[in-house]
């Protein structure tokens, strides 16, 4: 990842206000990081962040699409890490509106994704969010 990229410093001012509990501040830097994109890569790293600031179950779910549309137009393998977490969001969001069947593809696809997660925390977070997710909509 290239730190000295300015939408992704962005993006991790933006996440370092969210761990210190200054949310309006993150959504600025985000906002900020979106405005700046260059290329499919920015404006995905920069909806992908959009997304987890939203309330409204419809604007997460735009903002994920938004995402996995830059993602698909990247056309490498910078943003495979991004393909679990932006499903998940579309999966959850879908949830969230009532249509169960959009969520259960996008948990779907989120599983498809699976072996390009992390050990760790993060990983595991994820792919507990899909397994779950899955088993309430079997």
């Amino acid at each position: 990842m290239d730190l000295g990229n300015p939408v992704l410093q962005l993006c991790q001012d933006g996440m370092r206000a969210e761990a210190e509990g200054r949310p309006a501040d993150a959504r600025a830097l985000f906002e900020e990081a979106w405005s700046s994109r260059a290329d499919d890569y920015d404006a995905c790293v920069a909806a992908h962040y959009l997304a987890r600031q939203q309330e409204a179950p419809g604007e997460i779910l735009r903002w994920n699409q938004v995402a996995l549309r830059h993602a698909d137009g990247v056309g490498d393998d910078r943003v495979a890490a991004f393909y679990p977490s932006l499903h998940v969001g579309v999966a959850i969001a879908n949830e969230r509106l009532g249509d169960a069947v959009a969520a259960r593809v996008a948990f779907d696809r989120a599983a498809e994704h699976v072996d390009v997660l992390p050990a760790g925390a993060y990983g595991e977070q994820l792919r507990t969010a899909i397994t779950e997710g899955l088993r309430r909509l079997a």
